[in-house]
């Protein structure tokens, strides 16, 4: 390989490719949050196949994640993401053909597989290309704007889709995208990848995957009655692979995740805010759709424009960040208080829709995801050895989609248990207040490192 060690000349091609995996990561992932109704129809989905037809992607990604991450550092960052952004290209047009449930499922779990080692490897990449400094911070910056922009992307290219022609066009048009960045990537990008690659650790490997798959499965499953037998026994499950995980993982000379790590503020304030972000932010904003088509009767076009001023706002938020001149823990903390503070404004938005709270509530909120999503981008990578830097962006991204499954699950049991105004009243809230304390714990763990 090539610039294996020291990074060369970023040229703006090398950002703008690298940062199109997000972009197209969240777009896909996005897609069936204003289309679910129509996509069950079509589908023949039974009471659980909502849940999976929402849910499975997200167990792809999280389970795969930080496997991805040590694989691009190890074996090429270009070469996973080249591999990954192909793999995208096909599931996607297995998802346009799926004849019903089972098929569509499949396909998302293996877009989200895909999109862990996009996910992974791309900020390696950018953290490979922009090593430190005042460049890092604007090239994160950006890479973290396409989060936002994917979350805008998402729900109109659905609701427009749908409108137009039907669900499947989007997973069309998402395979055409993946195969054009698959064919940018590998003739456009340098490869790179860490000077001393590790030995595959395939107990870690087998273990964190199989324990975060089964904490997600039982999670997306819990939606539907948290007492059953196969919740329970997935959670026990879930308990024991991590556990196990980590007493291997603590053992190895060259683990999959250096535990050590957990020592470091950087990293905890990264993961950490992750993890809530996913919860409390995705987690909220991705079961919003249902909420505004169930309760008023939106069509996924008018619900996807709806969000779009979150996720618009969110976008330009993330590109100004380097003008804040505040430290990227400081930012995060910032970025975490303004999305709480606008939660506020979508409190009765099971009860009634007033557009002028609502729209104030997702503008102050997407300001805070943009300073969020560039935090932690910037963080990811700045608080792991230079080396591993798609390590680091695997365990903070592991973090982000399995609070979002976390998040949705909780959303959806508490609008299921007190009914649609007040259940969301009360979910809005309690988000609310997780961001809140989140914020003012980056700010006490930052301190206090």
């Amino acid at each position: 390989m090539s610039s294996m060690t020291e990074p060369t000349t970023a040229p703006a091609r090398t950002l703008a490719v690298a940062s199109s995996a997000p972009l197209l990561v969240l777009t896909c992932f996005t897609l069936p949050m204003v289309t679910l109704p129509q996509i069950s129809r079509s589908l023949g989905a039974g009471p659980t196949g909502p849940v999976w037809i929402l849910g499975s992607i997200a167990l792809g990604l999280s389970s795969l994640l930080l496997v991805a991450g040590g694989l691009a550092d190890d074996y090429g960052r270009r070469r996973v993401l080249v591999a990954g952004t192909g793999v995208l290209a096909a599931a996607s047009v297995a998802a346009a053909l799926s004849a019903n449930v089972a098929v569509f499922v499949a396909a998302r779990l293996v877009q989200g597989g895909a999109s862990a080692a996009m996910l992974a490897a791309s900020l390696g990449i950018v953290g490979h290309a922009y090593p430190a400094g005042p460049e890092r911070v604007r090239a994160t910056g950006r890479y973290g704007a396409m989060i936002g922009l994917g979350t805008l992307a998402g729900p109109l290219v659905a609701g427009l889709g749908a409108s137009v022609a039907s669900w499947r066009a989007t997973y069309w048009l998402m395979g055409l995208c993946a195969l054009l960045l698959a064919l940018a990537s590998a003739r456009v990008l340098e490869e790179s990848g860490s000077a001393a690659p590790r030995r595959f650790d395939l107990p870690g490997v087998v273990l964190l995957s199989l324990g975060v798959a089964a904490l997600v499965a039982g999670v997306t499953e819990g939606r539907t009655g948290w007492s059953r037998p196969v919740v329970l026994g997935a959670f026990v499950l879930a308990a024991v692979l991590i556990a196990a995980f980590v007493a291997v993982e603590r053992r190895r000379p060259e683990p999959l995740l250096d535990l050590r790590l957990f020592g470091r503020p950087e990293f905890l304030v990264a993961t950490g805010g992750a993890l809530v972000v996913g919860a409390a932010v995705v987690g909220l904003l991705g079961y919003l759709p249902t909420v505004l088509e169930a309760a008023h009767g939106l069509t996924p076009l008018e619900t996807g424009l709806l969000l779009g001023v979150w996720a618009a706002v969110s976008f330009v938020s993330s590109l100004l960040t380097r003008h804040v001149r505040l430290g990227t823990a400081t930012r995060l903390a910032l970025g975490l208080g303004l999305s709480a503070a606008g939660f506020t404004g979508l409190v009765a938005t099971g009860a009634s829709l007033s557009l002028p709270p609502v729209v104030a509530g997702l503008v102050v909120s997407g300001v805070g995801s943009g300073l969020i999503n560039s935090s932690i981008t910037h963080l990811a990578i700045e608080s792991v050895p230079a080396h591993r830097v798609s390590m680091g962006s695997g365990a903070n991204n592991t973090a982000r989609y399995v609070g979002s499954s976390l998040g949705a699950a909780g959303v959806a049991a508490v609008v299921g248990g007190f009914g649609l105004a007040q259940g969301t009243a009360i979910a809005v809230a309690a988000c609310a207040t997780l961001t809140a304390v989140a914020a003012l714990a980056a700010l006490l763990v930052r301190s206090q490192g």
